[in-house]
């Protein structure tokens, strides 16, 4: 709850005791809620939704610890989910393969080769391509001893990127791998550089489809807006309208979630 309050006010441009007088919220209990100790009712969050420009109803099911999560599942393809423990947190890299395959493409680095390694799918032997989302240490530490190890010639980077082992993709650039598209969208807002990746095959048509959402967005929440919260809320909407719904979203942080249910529920989408 804190990281959505913090996150809405720094986008609104509001401060605390500001927020709180608006609301009818002692500054107090409205410290508590942003020191991730809420215990905010309902009618407060409600409040506060209003004032702040966010998802009633998702915000509720924050405060309630209710915040729902669709079941992911239907893709033609094998997603890995690499969870990885960075500070007091959980950052997520990613491997997609097709059904069998013992070779994939990589999705984000994660904070280094060895935390990496120690979460990697025993049945993958190798990868032919890596595509970051962002240049941020969480997702992409050791980038080039990543690039090494696995013997690739170089990873996919956001356009305005520059690191000594990257290539830059653009927005609406696709890339084939076997039956596998990936199709480029650029998203700055949590980073000057930041990219989406859509994930879908050729056949059969209208399957499942997967977004690497970096940290764009995350189930119930956003990243934060630290280069542009204008560009960030125009490439939210933009992306996520752009995706069918049943679209399975695996954000940079967090649990999977799809389009359809951050639509609907996410804080950041009133």
């Amino acid at each position: 709850m804190g990281d959505v309050l913090e996150k809405a006010m720094r986008q609104e441009g509001r401060f605390v005791d500001e927020i709180a007088q608006a609301v009818d919220i002692p500054l107090s209990r409205l410290r508590d809620a942003l020191d991730y100790r809420s215990e905010l009712t309902c009618a407060e969050l409600g409040r506060l939704a209003r004032v702040l420009q966010l998802n009633e109803v998702g915000l509720c099911a924050l405060g309630e610890n209710s915040y729902p999560l669709p079941i992911c599942s239907g893709l033609p393809f094998v997603l890995h989910a690499l969870r990885m423990r960075h500070g007091v947190g959980v950052v997520n890299a990613y491997v997609i393969s097709a059904v069998g395959a013992e070779r994939g493409i990589l999705f984000d680095t994660g904070p280094n080769l060895a935390a990496l390694l120690e979460n990697w799918p025993p049945t993958i032997k190798g990868i032919d391509s890596v595509f970051l989302t962002h240049i941020e240490g969480e997702h992409t530490g050791g980038l080039c001893d990543v690039v090494d190890y696995f013997g690739i010639k170089s990873a996919f980077v956001p356009h305005g990127c520059h690191p000594p082992c990257g290539e830059a993709i653009g927005d609406a650039v696709e890339i084939k791998w076997a039956n596998i598209k990936v199709q480029a969208f650029s998203t700055p807002g949590h980073a000057s550089a930041h990219n989406c990746y859509r994930i879908s095959v050729a056949n059969p048509t209208g399957a499942t489809a997967l977004l690497i959402a970096g940290d764009l967005i995350f189930a119930g929440s956003v990243g934060g807006s630290y280069f542009s919260s204008q560009l960030h809320r125009k490439n939210l909407r933009r992306i996520l309208n752009l995706c069918a719904a049943d679209t399975i979203l695996a954000p940079g942080h967090g649990p999977l979630t799809s389009v359809g249910n951050e639509l609907r529920y996410n804080p950041f989408l009133p």
